[in-house]
């Protein structure tokens, strides 16, 4: 199959591609697929309505699986099918490719766009670090679509994000085990060490093959995430080279493919394990399962451990699986103070439609954590009850993927499970589920795919045992303070006193955006988090509702906002947020873009 890459091309020709697309439209079985890897290839099947799914299987990343839709031509039929929003797009021209900088202002907040991309191509699904050492160096990450398929990009600011710099990262030199070239990254990452290193990373694949991998680059510390480079120094020196890169994972064939990694460091100046580097992510294998891997580099990068299963089992919490906890995704590292690694992630072997859980797996920080009996079994943070709608195939925004009406952006809450640990030891994990819904028309099984108002709430629990026993499950959006609206996708991440636990989210309670799928994002700062009495405010972070991003306003963008976005804390205590908006800049039409809001411990909200 000859590869039509997207991205490189003007709009223009998108639409003539859209309109010649029948012969490149999606196959009817995975056997038939254009995509190599089985297991990609029967994911994109179950999406499109053409394959049931096994059992209580998880969903891809959707950073994957638009990569897929893309190489499939679904992306061009559904342009084909809107001929007057992709003119609309189409007329819209910018002088420049790169440097596209603009800044909303309004609220008492300041929303500084990241990506410097100008070619209204997709960027979602974002991370943001703070440089341990120089808090006004911070880098971020998100899925990128400007050179075509999907890919990663990663940026930096060296002035506390008021200006930032982005790039796509230096992985393309990079060969599979089947001789294949990689031509789509997924799911970015990053992460620094208590010296000031940054680290990127990616999954990494090629459409027409069945090989994947997970790698990572490292940025020096004088770069500070402007450059990344090879993170092998050959006979001792630094070379600023783009190979080898560094390898987690690395497969051939179609037994496995690896999805949804996240990378943290041990940035702790007082830690044993000061400066490992740790991956996790979610392996689906040919048998449906996957079970959450781990690796870990203890020189820079360079070299990783042989990866292991670490999600275990415990026969009282996953029952379907035979006490094995093998149905899982979206899993999230965090290193404690002394080195101690916390793994929370979603899990569904458990009997029931939409019913999941959160679980949390850890390693001490006296045990070697690349072999596998150094981790514990599995404990239970709470119930994940993602019982809300599934769009049907028909619907272009989230066919066969579960969606908050009147949206058509996918809500998956197995991809939004985060942790984090306060200077004393106490974790606090986050997420989002459909438990307080109480409209029948916003239930899995509704006809049509479902109609709101979706009652769709963001949670906490914490643990101040070291994982082995969790708190209740607090309600962060509770009717009574947002009505009967829909809060999905949160990140958080807790200060080092452990005084704040912040947690951002998009959120429809604003205006009438629960009707007409506008959506904010929220800032919630939850003061004395681990005590009876927490006190919870909140802040508007957008300066203004983000348009709802459906096919008839831009076809080849709708119904993926990403998988995740996030919150990084500083020393003073305030939150640096990312996440995906899709406000135009220029000309009307939705637009997906990466923006950045710093957000004050003394903010005002209600």
């Amino acid at each position: 199959m000859r590869k039509v890459v997207i991205g490189l091309l003007p709009l223009a020709a998108l639409v003539l591609l859209a309109v010649a697309g029948s012969a490149l439209s999606p196959q009817s079985a995975s056997s038939n697929s254009p995509i190599g890897n089985k297991i990609l290839a029967h994911k994109l099947a179950v999406e499109l309505g053409k394959e049931q799914s096994r059992g209580k299987e998880m969903p891809v990343s959707s950073g994957i699986m638009y990569t897929l839709y893309d190489a499939a031509g679904v992306l061009r039929q559904r342009a084909a099918q809107h001929p007057s929003a992709m003119h609309a797009l189409e007329t819209i021209s910018a002088p420049k490719t790169e440097g596209c900088q603009n800044v909303f202002y309004g609220q008492g907040m300041t929303n500084t766009r990241v990506n410097q991309d100008c070619s209204l191509r997709r960027q979602a699904e974002e991370t943001i670090l703070l440089n341990p050492t120089n808090e006004q160096n911070v880098i971020a990450g998100q899925n990128d679509s400007r050179i075509g398929f999907n890919h990663c990009g990663y940026d930096w600011s060296f002035d506390g994000g008021t200006r930032w710099g982005d790039q796509v990262p230096p992985f393309w030199q990079f060969v599979l085990l089947d001789g294949h070239t990689a031509d789509a990254c997924s799911d970015p990452t990053v992460a620094w060490d208590s010296q000031g290193n940054a680290y990127s990373g990616g999954v990494l694949f090629d459409i027409n093959s069945g090989a994947n991998a997970v790698l990572v680059m490292k940025s020096n510390a004088p770069n500070g995430g402007s450059f990344y480079h090879s993170p092998n120094p050959a006979g001792g020196f630094q070379e600023y080279r783009d190979t080898p890169v560094g390898v987690i994972a690395n497969d051939s064939g179609s037994a496995f493919a690896n999805d949804k990694e996240l990378m943290t460091a041990d940035s702790h100046p007082s830690s044993p394990k000061r400066d490992n580097v740790y991956m996790t992510w979610t392996r689906f294998n040919a048998a449906g399962h996957s079970p959450i891997y781990f690796s870990q580099s203890v020189d820079g990068g360079a070299h990783w451990s042989a990866p292991i299963e670490i999600s275990g089992s415990n026969a009282s919490i996953c029952p379907l699986g035979g006490g094995a906890c093998n149905d899982d995704q979206g899993s999230d590292p965090v290193v404690g103070p002394d080195g101690t690694i916390y793994v929370s992630f979603a899990n569904g072997n458990v009997p029931g439609a939409g019913i999941e859980q959160v679980l949390n797996v850890t390693c001490p920080a006296s045990a070697d954590c690349s072999n596998q009996a150094s981790w514990t079994a599995p404990t239970k943070v709470g119930d994940m009850i993602s019982t809300h709608p599934v769009g049907p195939p028909s619907q272009n925004g989230c066919p066969n993927r579960q969606c908050l009406p009147p949206n058509g952006y996918r809500a998956p809450d197995e991809t939004t499970v985060t942790n984090s640990v306060d200077g004393d030891g106490t974790v606090y994990v986050t997420w989002a589920d459909h438990r307080n819904n109480t409209n029948p028309n916003c239930e899995l099984g509704a006809p049509g795919g479902g109609s709101g108002p979706c009652d769709h709430d963001i949670f906490y629990a914490f643990s101040n045992d070291g994982g082995s026993t969790w708190s209740d499950t607090r309600d962060i959006t509770p009717r009574s303070s947002f009505g009967e609206t829909a809060q999905w996708q949160p990140w958080s991440e807790v200060t080092s006193s452990g005084s704040r636990l912040w947690v951002a989210f998009y959120d429809r309670h604003y205006g009438n955006c629960e009707t007409t799928g506008c959506n904010d994002i929220t800032a919630a700062q939850i003061r004395n988090p681990a005590s009876n009495n927490p006190n919870f405010s909140y802040t508007r972070v957008t300066t203004s509702s983000m348009p709802n991003l459906t096919p008839a306003t831009n076809p080849v963008q709708a119904g993926f906002l990403g998988d995740y976005m996030w919150v990084d804390t500083d020393s003073h205590g305030d939150a640096h947020i990312v996440w995906a908006d899709t406000r135009p800049i220029r000309g009307t039409a939705p637009e997906e873009d990466v923006y950045y809001a710093e957000v004050h411990s003394n903010a005002g909200g209600h």
